[in-house]
């Protein structure tokens, strides 16, 4: 069955209503950010729409942690879903500041490409990366989000998972990219348990055929894994054999980025 122009004409009016319904949702909290706390009355003003408009965006806010009510005066204020969100952006973006250096200095040592990766729901995502003398090619995995279970970033950060999560993770479908993928959750949850006890993952060729890389996990004050920095490169050069003297150049910056990230140990 085909949608007539008129089914078009409404869903094109309901996609432009729930955009316009975010812009809004947006504009509260900026409002809320600005004075500090508000009422309806005020903040259905700012937006220049009715009372209950303002009152069904407050409530949806509300409903997911974003504002909170003070309820003997009504007023809104912002609530700590927002501290939430903003401290996940905070993470990310002071491992990409303390990283940098670090990175490099991989990179340098190595003579390979070096990477800093964060878990992204259910994939690592590459945040920071350097190149070494050796690293003729010019691919790019900033920003590229990648398999957790194919990667050694990946491992590493799904070791240090709880357990629940991480066998939510472990055993869903897992994508075959090349014939050395672990494709059972039995054989990466041996992986994951090695990495774990060692304070290292390898990956050989799992993501792409050619294609080794080491990784090791970076903590965050509170001792909990933040994120993972590794080397990855050609499997000609980066053969298994050499993977352990690289693993030790890997846990040493890993040492030194979480220091710099307030974990003691």
């Amino acid at each position: 069955m085909t949608n007539t122009t008129e089914d078009r004409a409404e869903e094109k009016r309901g996609a432009a209503g729930a955009v316009q319904s975010v812009d809004r949702a947006v504009s509260v909290l900026e409002i809320l950010a600005r004075l500090g706390e508000a009422g309806v009355t005020e903040i259905a003003d700012e937006l220049g729409v009715h009372k209950s408009t303002a009152f069904r965006l407050l409530g949806v806010l509300e409903n997911r942690g974003l504002v909170g009510q003070e309820r003997d005066r009504g007023k809104y204020y912002l609530g700590a879903g927002v501290l939430r969100l903003a401290g996940a952006a905070a993470i990310r973006l002071d491992i990409s500041q303390e990283g940098a250096p670090v990175c490099r200095a991989l990179a340098d040592e190595t003579g390979e490409t070096a990477n800093i990766a964060v878990l992204d729901g259910d994939a690592a995502v590459n945040i920071m990366q350097a190149r070494g003398a050796a690293a003729v090619t010019a691919f790019n995995w900033l920003g590229r989000r990648t398999a957790l279970h194919a990667t050694a970033s990946g491992k590493v950060l799904l070791a240090h998972l709880s357990g629940e999560r991480r066998e939510r993770l472990v055993t869903r479908k897992l994508p075959r990219f090349t014939e050395h993928t672990i494709t059972t959750a039995a054989e990466l949850r041996q992986q994951l348990e090695t990495a774990a006890e060692r304070g290292f993952a390898y990956s050989c060729e799992e993501l792409e055929i050619g294609l080794n890389a080491v990784a090791a996990p970076v903590r965050g004050h509170d001792g909990a894994v933040m994120g993972a920095i590794g080397v990855s490169g050609p499997a000609y050069r980066m053969a298994q054999s050499r993977l352990p003297d690289l693993a030790e150049y890997a846990v040493k910056t890993a040492e030194e980025l979480s220091r710099r990230m307030g974990f003691p140990g």
